[in-house]
């Protein structure tokens, strides 16, 4: 078979930096050549002295590996786990298994500018070494020897080491690549969370103004975790920690709130209402006189209750309810198209219960950094996990309040929020009880390392985590068994989520090879294995293309797959994004022949993916005359 080169896929993920040198080159072009940037030229463009003896600068040992480390890219991929997953099919939400520098760098291409609020609660400094494996998170006899404490043998240098800067370093070292692609992923009105305890809070605020600079600092909210001790050193408890804030830029805007939908019709003019749900998760035999049969007056059809709910009326206070146009029958406004009776609640009535919770008008749109007591403490997290589990199985778990208090506040319908040091999941029961209380469609990406635990039953904290929001959706549905979402602005609840697991590619790596190589068969035999077939042995059509759809195209992870049925001899997918309104085809058949594929409709627009190895120039020129064409 004769083959023909064609432009090949994307086999590594994006480098930010690259991207941002290419911005600086739109602005500056005779600053950017071929071999970088000419800082002299741009010092000058900005009428800059060329030398500065003295300026306030933030640094630490192993910083400029830190930088290094966002240079390189992620050749690895996401695999999807359908098996691990809850509803993949009609789910947004995400949870990806794996190292997240790495998991961040691949979904940078996908997300860039995309998600709304980060809150992430990172290991705390111990001094211990990170889980973390960095190729820069150095050893301490690395550190010593990058300090000029020790000599590359390891003599030591000088009289007194400093092995305390080595726990700061290696900690900032960690912190700075991952804060870096974190506000490359937010968007401009985003907004960003980190929980800290004393010891780097100070450190944070630093590397966060070089990172999402100064003049974007928005809070630092103390959280108090526990109630006071009293055996503790120098007599003082530390019973506090702290959640820093920083936005992305000036058009962050705080007390930006879920927007309910309200209706104005003639027979309440003065006042929008809304709906809500008549019912509650009760037993008749706990409330056998809201176990009734609901009747319409004005069109006596009859509503019989389910089963397992009652209304959260009684019979007694129903014609009380009816009177003051509280219930709403689905006969009452048929544009709503409603299955079941509702509650009706006033725009008015909305208002006065934020104002008694905020305390004024100001107070519904500012943040206060003094935290409601219903947050909650790292009790009322362990208690939480405790309900789920009959355990404690994750230690010092904030609580879910704590988190949906800012998702509250903060975010909108449809918004993305990510964390990427996800421990338990706390996040995504967060954003899962806020979007059933006022009927949000938020969605979560959580990213968590498979660091073990020790516990049989859930041996990685990223088991624990995916297991937990398994067990909150489960729980959630139990209590709205029965329930009907008949109402237009009460979409279908997102109650699941998709599985990712980071692994190593399922494409064909280029090998470089060792620098004294001289045999012509040694690079004939590593182009035939790369040439011959693009793909590792042991690769599936699922994982190559989540490869394809994340690295090449920049798809959300809510992608679809379809088997084009036209198409008889061939099996070609079309994937499609919904987010983006985008899509490719892919096949990844031994062979493909062009009578195949005359059925498959293509525009000019569409791109065409096959293993290069399966294809051949007269197929190649045919459908480069339809669509783009790459190869694998």
């Amino acid at each position: 078979m004769i083959q023909r080169k064609t432009d090949s896929i994307a086999h590594e993920s994006i480098n930010p930096l690259e991207q941002r040198i290419e911005q600086l080159k739109q602005l500056f072009p005779e600053v950017v050549a071929e071999n970088g940037i000419n800082f002299d030229a741009l010092r000058n463009l900005l009428g800059l002295e060329s030398l500065q003896k003295e300026r306030y600068n933030f640094t630490w040992a192993g910083k400029q590996d830190a930088l290094s480390g966002l240079q390189k890219k992620s050749k690895a991929a996401l695999k999807p786990v359908p098996d691990e997953s809850v509803n993949w099919d009609s789910t947004g939400h995400l949870f990806i298994e794996g190292e997240n520098l790495e998991v961040l760098k691949l979904l940078y291409k996908s997300y860039f500018g995309r998600v709304k609020m980060i809150y992430i609660d990172p290991p705390y400094n111990t001094g211990n070494d990170f889980v973390y494996p960095d190729d820069y998170s150095e050893p301490l006899t690395a550190y010593l020897r990058m300090t000029g404490q020790t000599d590359e043998n390891g003599a030591i240098q000088t009289t007194a080491l400093d092995r305390n800067g080595h726990k700061h370093s290696t900690w900032l070292s960690m912190m700075y690549p991952r804060l870096f692609l974190a506000r490359q992923l937010l968007r401009d009105d985003g907004v960003i969370f980190v929980s800290i305890d004393d010891i780097e809070v100070h450190h944070v605020r630093l590397l966060m103004d070089q990172i999402f600079g100064e003049e974007n600092f928005v809070a630092t909210f103390p959280w108090k975790k526990r109630t006071a001790k009293s055996d503790v050193p120098f007599g003082v408890s530390q019973d506090f920690e702290w959640i820093v804030c920083y936005a992305k830029s000036s058009n962050f805007l705080v007390g930006v709130k879920h927007e309910r939908k309200y209706y104005q019709t003639d027979d309440f003019p003065n006042d929008k209402w809304r709906l809500a749900d008549l019912t509650t998760q009760r037993t008749s035999e706990e409330r056998p006189n809201s176990a009734f049969e609901l009747i319409d007056p004005k069109t006596a059809k009859k509503y019989p209750l389910n089963p397992k709910r009652v209304w959260g009326i009684t019979k007694d206070t129903f014609q009380d309810h009816y009177d003051k146009g509280k219930i709403v029958f689905p006969d009452d406004y048929p544009f709503l198209n409603s299955t079941i009776p509702a509650y009706r609640v006033f725009e008015s009535e909305d208002k006065a219960k934020a104002l008694k919770k905020y305390g004024s008008e100001e107070g519904m749109k500012a943040l206060s950094t003094h935290l409601p007591k219903d947050v909650g403490m790292t009790e009322s997290g362990s208690k939480e996990i405790v309900e789920l589990f009959g355990e404690k199985i994750f230690p010092f778990p904030k609580p879910a309040s704590l988190i949906q208090h800012f998702i509250s506040a903060c975010t909108g319908d449809e918004d993305i929020i990510l964390d990427f040091f996800a421990g338990s999941g706390t996040t995504a029961q967060a954003v899962l009880q806020l979007n059933r209380e006022d009927a949000g469609n938020r969605r979560f990406i959580l990213v968590q390392l498979p660091e073990p635990t020790g516990n049989a039953a859930f041996p990685t904290i990223a088991d624990t985590g995916k297991e937990r929001i398994r067990r909150v959706i489960k729980r959630m549905i139990a209590e709205d068994e029965g329930k009907l979402n008949g109402f237009e602005q009460h979409p279908a609840e997102d109650l699941g989520f998709r599985v990712f697991k980071l692994d190593s590619s399922s494409m064909r790596q280029w090998v470089e090879m060792p620098a004294n190589t001289t045999s012509s068969e040694e690079y004939a035999r590593q182009l035939a294995w790369f040439v011959n077939d693009p793909l590792l042995e042991g690769w599936t059509v699922m994982d190559v293309i989540a490869e394809v759809a994340l690295k090449e195209a920049g798809f959300s992870l809510t992608y679809r797959v379809m088997q084009i049925a036209a198409v008889e001899r061939q099996t070609v997918y079309r994937v499609i994004d919904d987010e983006k309104d985008q899509r490719f085809y892919i096949c990844l058949d031994d062979n493909l022949t062009l009578e195949a594929l005359k059925p498959l409709v293509l525009t000019p627009d569409d791109l065409f993916i096959f293993r290069d190895s399966a294809i051949t120039d007269t197929i190649i020129a045919n459908l480069s005359l339809r669509c783009r064409v790459k190869s694998i």
